[in-house]
């Protein structure tokens, strides 16, 4: 395998492309905005500009698709019709996918597939999520994972931090307390790019699989510790439970043999202390 295109080069898929480069990879990118295209080529990224709409795609040089993998990095946008919008627009990427016999796809899915059931949840769980972003992935999955015309491996994200995502100022500007018991479900991008790798030098396709630290600190301990490295005000916190979900990685570990460079996001910010 040659040749990889990444569908989405944002705050995820930009590093991953330098990664593959350095790798040896021929990378194609594609971004939605013209201006991105220049920051592309500079990076030895071949550029396009794609666009997926519900009814057709915007993308005048196919040759985007001439490659060996399709790593699909582009989540649904806040919308309040996402839920039909977003499987649309990949109903439109498979048609081009089975057109030019594209033999693998990665697709970057989200733990929001899941819901909130007071445990853990894992690969083969019934998917029953409550948010439009996480049925919205559900049907994307379905579509991809289902067709027979290529091998498609989901990778099931948790929250992203690392890079420019400051964990702190997710909820310092919350006005009202929140469950501080509550645990989180995080993955550093780093871990995020290391996965992707291991998943192409394993040739691991066909399959699901949860990308989240093994460990789930509080809500509480880890947002006060995030807010006291940043220097920015902690949320207000409340003793109240409210339904979580504890997502399990264990699968993605024993099949790519991998160890976390974060195993819990606490690590990321006692880094960040260290580095100061």
């Amino acid at each position: 395998m040659k040749r990889i295109s990444i569908l989405g080069c944002g705050w995820l898929g930009f590093p991953l492309a330098g990664q593959l480069l350095a790798k040896g990879f021929e990378v194609k990118g594609s971004v939605t905005s013209r201006s991105k295209l220049k920051t592309l080529k500079a990076a030895g990224i071949k550029p396009y500009r794609l666009v997926l709409d519900v009814d057709k795609v915007q993308l005048k040089d196919q040759s985007f698709f001439d490659t060996d993998l399709v790593i699909v990095a582009i989540p649904p946008k806040r919308d309040a019709y996402i839920e039909t919008i977003f499987p649309e627009q990949i109903k439109q990427l498979v048609k081009l996918l089975e057109e030019f016999q594209v033999p693998r796809v990665l697709f970057i899915s989200s733990t929001s597939v899941y819901n909130e059931l007071d445990g853990v949840v894992r690969e083969d769980d019934v998917l029953l999520p409550e948010k439009s972003s996480g049925k919205a992935l559900v049907l994307a999955e379905y579509l991809l994972t289902s067709n027979s015309h290529f091998k498609t491996t989901v990778l099931r994200f948790g929250g992203l931090i690392g890079a420019d995502r400051n964990p702190a100022r997710f909820l310092s500007r919350k006005t009202t307390a929140i469950s501080g018991s509550k645990p989180v479900n995080l993955i550093h991008l780093e871990d995020c790019l290391q996965i992707i790798q291991r998943i192409i030098d394993k040739q691991l396709w066909g399959e699901t699989l949860n990308a989240c630290c093994p460990a789930h600190p509080s809500r509480q301990e880890f947002y006060e510790k995030a807010a006291a490295v940043s220097g920015v005000p902690a949320p207000a916190f409340h003793d109240e439970p409210e339904p979580y979900k504890l997502v399990d990685s264990s699968k993605l570990m024993h099949l790519l043999d991998y160890q976390f460079i974060y195993p819990s996001p606490i690590d990321y910010l006692e880094q960040v202390v260290r580095s100061e």
